[in-house]
């Protein structure tokens, strides 16, 4: 397992963990960020993620992207 943030840009990933505390799982989980989902990243600046999951976009800071182990 490795961070989200070591994805490449364009590649789509499976979610295998997502590590922190209960309030930070709860509101990646409202943001669609559950285990076994699919996840593609449309772009990185400076570390900083913007990402696709089912049918939107959400952009993740690298601390909160870090948090979510593919």
């Amino acid at each position: 397992m490795m961070p989200l943030t070591m994805a490449a840009t364009g590649e789509t990933v499976t979610i295998r963990r997502i590590t922190g505390k209960d309030e930070v799982r709860q509101r990646l989980a409202e943001l669609g960020f559950v285990v076994d989902s699919p996840v593609t990243v449309v772009s990185k600046l400076a570390g900083n993620l913007i990402l696709q999951v089912r049918d939107s976009r959400v952009a993740l800071d690298k601390t909160m992207a870090n948090r979510i182990q593919i």
